[in-house]
This record gives structure tokens, C-alpha cells and sequence, in this order.
């Protein structure tokens, strides 16, 4: 695909993530949002009335068809995540799915392989990597102005029901480690660079209804020593995210989202870092820059892929001790 070309884009989920990417990627330069697919035809065309975009589908699969497609964004259920990854690819678009890439490691592992074979760009939404906070954290390592000791992280939401971002009732069940703890274990080797080596992982009780644990603890340990403790709660009744903190040689940070204070709530301004303080733009520039100029991306499939056999090996881990 040469520079100039549009790169056309359909875009599969119609939720609160949906919306998100839509209008980050009406902000990007030569690239058009040209079919939206939801779970029904009545709630793709409502998604695409709202949006602006032209045509709506009720199936992945139709999409797929259409020569107006270069590439897929997945803003679609977590347990779907693998297989439509699979289908895009083999249906030769690139493609880009949102966080998780999957809920086992056989399905993120077969997800690379056919990527690889493809030769197609593969891209999963590891949006911190993105997020200008953490991207100013990150260039002050490669700089050599710092390093990480420590990263103390808390996820925390108040989530008992089943629900999605929008208050509507979900027909899947979210999971702290396979969807929410994996944007921690991957910024953690991403920021280090450095490998994990050591992962341990506790859970609290059983949801009764949802047959998922509310709350978790994770400890890892990097190659080059750095450690990094984890807290993911579904039960927290006070301020909800993620909340990192940078505990370095030189300085401490903590990023809130798009937000990085000092350790010492000293305001640290990021707004020139990238071309936009929205992660999720910058993650969908990424996908765009990588289909035009033939390259793999940030955030590849290939370079995420230890973070899913990390959450493998804390699930065996959990399932051993429960």
C-alpha cells in the first residue's frame, strides 16, 4: 500500500470502545471508517447513523467479503477475540483487537502463527503503551535518565454485576487477569525491557453468580530485577482505573490514564510528547502508520505474546492452589 492510499477500515463492536476508536480515527489523515458490524444488523446501522458512517453489516463475515475493507478493528467481546482475529487474517486484512488478544494461550499462540504466515500487520490494544504518561515514562528509560525499581499498580473498579462500561447488561464475563491484569504485565517487561522471570498470583473468593474471583494480587520480577506488585479489584467502591506508580532510581511517577503527576503530585506536563493526548488515537495511528509503510507495529501480536504466556502461567498457578 503506497503512503497516500486511504486506508479503509472496518470497525466490529458497537459499545463504549467502539465509539472511542470511531472518533479517533475521524482525526487521522487518509482513512475512512467504511462498514460497521455489530451484533445485529438494527444495532450496527443505529452505530453507523450516530457516527456518520455509510454502511452497516450484522456479521464479521460480510464484512470480510467487501473489497471496501483494508483492515478490521476488533472492539468485540473478549471471548470472541481470538477467533475473529483468526478470521480477519485468513480473510487477508490486517487487523487490530482490542485487549485481550485472547483468554488462553493456545488460541494467542495460534493468533501469531497464522499473523506470521499472513504476513499481514497484527495489532492488539495494549493502549498504556500508547498513553502519553507512560510514553514520557518510557523515553526517560531509553534516555538513560531512568530506571525502574519498582512499579506498584492498582486496577480497581466497582463492578458486582454484569455490566459493561455503559451500565448495560453484559453477555459475557469480563476477567481481572486474562483481560485486566494483561496491561500490567505487559508495560511492566515493556517499560523494564527486560523479560519476566518470576510471576506469582493469590485471588480472593468465587462471585457466587459470576464464577469469577472479585479480587487478585500479582507479584513479578524482571530479568534485569525490577519487581512489580499488582492490585485488580472488581469490589472497590471509591476512585476507579488504573493507577501506576513509577518507583525509579532518579525519581518517582505516577500516570493516571493520559495523566503523569511526580512522586510529590508535582503536575508534569506530556501534551508534546505525540501528536494527540488520546491513547486511543495514537494506538490507531500505530495500526495506520504500520499498514502504509509495511512494518510491524507497537504492540505487534509477536511482541505481546510473552504477556499471554505470563497470564497462562499465573492461571496454572491459581487452578493449582484453588
Amino acid at each position: 500500500m503506497a503512503t497516500t492510499d486511504t486506508v479503509r477500515i472496518a470497525l466490529a463492536g458497537g459499545g463504549a470502545f467502539g465509539a472511542k476508536h470511531v472518533n479517533a480515527l475521524k482525526r487521522i489523515e487518509g482513512v475512512e471508517v467504511t462498514t460497521i458490524i455489530s451484533a445485529s444488523l438494527e444495532s450496527a446501522q443505529a452505530f453507523a447513523d450516530e457516527h456518520g458512517v455509510g454502511t452497516a453489516v450484522g456479521s464479521l463475515e460480510e464484512s470480510l467479503q467487501r473489497d471496501d475493507v483494508d483492515a478490521v478493528i476488533l472492539a468485540t467481546p473478549t471471548p470472541l477475540h481470538a477467533s475473529q482475529t483468526l478470521e480477519c487474517l485468513r480473510a487477508g486484512k490486517h487487523v487490530m483487537v482490542e485487549i485481550p488478544l485472547a483468554d488462553s494461550l493456545a488460541d494467542a499462540e495460534e493468533c501469531l502463527a497464522v499473523q506470521r504466515a499472513s504476513g499481514l500487520v497484527g495489532m492488539v490494544g495494549h493502549t498504556r503503551r500508547f498513553n502519553p504518561s507512560h510514553q514520557w515514562v518510557h523515553n526517560a528509560i531509553t534516555a538513560g535518565d531512568f530506571a525502574i525499581q519498582q512499579m506498584d499498580v492498582q486496577t480497581f473498579f466497582f463492578r458486582r454485576k454484569n455490566l459493561n462500561a455503559l451500565g448495560q447488561p453484559r453477555s459475557w464475563t469480563d476477567h481481572l487477569l486474562w483481560h485486566h491484569a494483561a496491561h500490567t504485565v505487559d508495560l511492566f517487561a515493556y517499560q523494564t525491557g527486560s523479560p519476566i522471570v518470576q510471576a506469582n498470583a493469590v485471588q480472593g473468593p468465587m462471585h457466587p453468580e459470576l464464577g469469577i474471583a472479585m479480587d487478585m494480587s500479582i507479584q513479578l520480577r524482571a530479568e534485569n530485577g525490577a519487581i512489580c506488585t499488582l492490585s485488580l479489584s472488581f469490589n472497590n467502591d471509591g476512585p476507579l482505573g488504573t493507577f501506576f506508580r513509577y518507583i525509579g532510581d532518579t525519581g518517582t511517577y505516577i500516570a493516571r490514564y493520559d495523566d503523569l503527576v511526580t512522586g510529590k503530585e508535582e503536575e508534569i506536563d506530556v501534551s508534546d510528547v505525540d501528536v494527540s493526548m488520546d491513547g486511543i488515537e495514537l494506538q490507531d495511528r500505530e495500526l495506520v502508520a504500520a499498514i502504509r509503510e509495511g512494518r510491524e507495529p507497537n504492540a505487534s501480536i509477536a511482541s505481546v505474546i510473552d504477556c499471554y504466556r505470563v497470564l497462562d502461567g499465573l492461571e496454572q498457578q491459581l487452578e493449582a492452589r484453588s
